[in-house]
């Protein structure tokens, strides 16, 4: 992924309507946490902001992860790049409940009261996207934040047993066949038991190269881009990840 988060850091030169990342702090779980939240430098007066939040995987950081550029492919919503703490020497979210004391489950808490002072957020429109360990702990999220969260987007996730989201929610699933690090059967149980959460496992449509659709035209649809590559965050993610969010504002 390096050369690519080279070649877009230099297109971030050549687009200045772009906002620039800010560096902001939280106070969670006894630490100040670190973010790169990236806003809209001149909203629609009156307008509501959508609100995405990213989660890195295992030992990266948000200097790396930004480069994925969910900010650019929706450049109307809020993007917030969150930096993981050390775990056993290397940067990593809990991935069940109460572990290292919830506090990266305090982090999102914290930070999403934060960004209604500062922001005019539509409640509506706030999702959750995660890499690897970070897709770990967005499954998390929908177990434990149903009602924040309108959809949520994984790529290369796998869900924890102790991990059981109850109320149904749509979610995008990206998984590589040769994944040697979550395997890619890991990563497929988890996409079922997303579908059975949802109640959308018996209905399966096609919706494009590696793209299958569980439970179209439902409340709470399955979709999954399976791609021919290992651990990666392919070309075309974040393009994807924007689409699907933009697509599943939270019904009522």
């Amino acid at each position: 992924m390096t050369s690519r988060f080279v070649l877009t850091a230099t297109l971030l030169v050549a687009l200045p309507s772009l906002a620039a990342a800010q560096l902001v702090t939280f106070p969670a779980g006894g630490e100040m946490r670190q973010a790169f939240v990236f806003a809209p430098a001149t909203p629609p007066a009156g307008a509501r902001l959508p609100v995405v939040l990213a989660f890195h995987g295992r030992g990266d950081n948000i200097r790396d992860f930004q480069y994925v550029n969910l900010h650019i492919a929706w450049r109307d919503a809020i993007v917030v790049y969150f930096q993981a703490l050390d775990r056993d020497g290397l940067s990593g979210w809990q991935v069940e409940r109460a572990q290292d004391g919830d506090r990266d489950l305090e982090l999102v808490d914290t930070a999403l009261a934060s960004l209604r002072k500062k922001h005019a957020i539509d409640n509506d429109r706030i999702y959750a996207t995660g890499f690897s360990n970070g897709a770990a702990f967005t499954y998390l999220l929908w177990a434990e934040r149903p009602d924040v969260f309108a959809a949520y987007a994984v790529v290369a996730g796998r869900l924890r047993p102790s991990v059981q989201p109850k109320q149904p929610r749509p979610l995008l699933a990206i998984a590589g066949e040769r994944d040697p690090q979550i395997l890619f059967a890991d990563q497929k149980a988890a996409i079922n038991a997303a579908a059975s959460v949802n109640g959308v496992r018996s209905s399966m449509t096609g919706c494009g190269q590696g793209c299958t659709v569980y439970g179209s035209g439902s409340p709470a649809p399955v979709m999954v881009w399976v791609h021919p590559g290992g651990h990666t965050y392919p070309r075309g993610t974040s393009e994807r990840i924007v689409s699907f969010f933009r697509d599943h504002p939270r019904r009522r």
